[in-house]
């Protein structure tokens, strides 16, 4: 059995985070990635000027292969359903409309790490001072590797977190985010932003932009509807509303599983003795449903912790944990009514660009938005969201107590 300092699963820009901290500490790192690199990823691509200026200081200047065209982003729009539109610019500047394929690769291969792809992670078992984890190359027999530790930054459906927890996934709303391609007649949004409805009858996640000549018509919604019917309904309101008229969709639309509403609810999930879950897997995502900055920077927090826990011979879950507060705050801070209010928790001034607005554009707005919000009464997610957002201003911090 080979024994390696850490292995990590998911070739994702988490993983590549880590690897980067603990490839730069002189630690021996594996990646295990199931598909074929350069592998598809399903996502819209507008990383935020946070997960920006990472990539800049941990990996340098991006190759243009690693960009779609527009190949860059200058911010959010939000649309209402009393048609009422409201733009606004990242305080950061423009930026990198990435195309996660060759991205992600990219960082993969700058973090220094042995990568093994084409295989899959099967399972893990954790003994005294070690995790042993059991893989399998495509078309070969299993193996084992035994490691000191275990990162899964594997998603939001983790096969990792799945080992630790087998029950989560089912004690958590999962939703289906898909979108479809379109070939653009007209289309009169500005291609410089990304665009986003608060529209209840659209869905819980709902969105449009340009890659590649093309128009994206984005839809998000619980699990159990169609998504076909879905991003039809969509559609044809972009037309009705704003004019968008597309030709019919491309062959190549994609979707996938979302762990939407644990940074909501401060409800993350961390992991266990040895093995640490990070990126997505643990429910980080930020309002607008940028979830790469939060993916870049748990995963260089979760291999600086295996790092120092290292160097300090302490517990990992000890040190992750305090110091993973930080990006709890700052993700929980995005959906948390009070900080929306009276604080800037965004990278797009949104009380600004509200106040700027006319008095009766202002209310539409906000009684748009609780219209809005209302979609996810059936998960009784409201009282949870006031009870964090009071115990933020009383103490300066979200509680650990719900964290996994």
């Amino acid at each position: 059995m080979r024994s390696v300092d850490v292995v990590i699963v998911g070739a994702s820009l988490a993983a590549a985070a880590a690897a980067k901290r603990l490839v730069d500490a002189g630690l021996e790192t594996v990646i295990l990635e199931k598909q074929l690199l350069p592998r598809h990823k399903i996502c819209s691509g507008i990383l935020s000027p946070r997960g920006h200026r990472f990539l800049l200081e941990n990996f340098g200047p991006l190759p243009r292969n690693v960009l779609h065209e527009p190949t860059s982003c200058r911010g959010v729009t939000f649309h209402f359903p009393s048609m009422v539109s409201m733009s606004m610019d990242f305080f950061g500047g423009t930026t990198p409309h990435l195309h996660r394929k060759h991205a992600d690769h990219w960082v993969i291969e700058q973090s220094g790490a042995e990568v093994m792809d084409d295989t899959s992670f099967l399972a893990q078992r954790e003994l005294d001072d070690h995790v042993v984890v059991t893989a399998r190359k495509r078309g070969g027999e299993a193996f084992d590797l035994k490691a000191r530790y275990l990162i899964g930054a594997d998603g939001p459906v983790s096969p990792v977190l799945r080992s630790l927890y087998p029950d989560y996934h089912k004690q958590i709303p999962m939703f289906f985010v898909g979108q479809k391609f379109h070939e653009i007649i007209d289309c009169p949004l500005d291609e410089a932003y990304f665009h986003f409805w608060f529209h209840p009858d659209l869905g819980h996640y709902t969105w449009s932009h340009a890659r590649d000549s093309r128009q994206i018509v984005g839809v998000g919604y619980k699990i159990g509807d169609k998504f076909h019917d879905r991003h039809l309904h969509v559609a044809r309101y972009f037309e009705e509303k704003h004019g968008v008229r597309l030709k019919p969709a491309d062959d190549d639309h994609e979707g996938c599983s979302e762990n939407f509403g644990p940074s909501l609810i401060n409800r993350y999930v961390f992991g266990k003795g040895r093995v640490l879950i990070t990126g997505q897997a643990t429910g980080f995502l930020n309002m607008i449903g940028e979830g790469m900055s939060c993916a870049l920077h748990s995963g260089a927090i979760a291999g600086e912790s295996v790092v120092d826990a290292m160097l300090r011979n302490r517990p990992v879950q000890d040190i992750y944990r305090q110091n993973i507060a930080s990006e709890v705050r700052r993700t929980t801070d995005q959906w948390n009514p009070l900080k929306i209010a009276f604080a800037r928790p965004h990278e797009a001034d949104f009380p600004k660009a509200l106040m700027e607005m006319p008095m009766g554009d202002r209310i539409k707005v906000m009684r748009d938005i609780w219209s809005f919000l209302k979609l996810y009464k059936e998960f009784r997610w409201g009282r949870q969201i006031m009870a964090i957002s009071a115990q933020r201003l009383l103490h300066g911090d979200y509680s650990r107590k719900n964290w996994l």
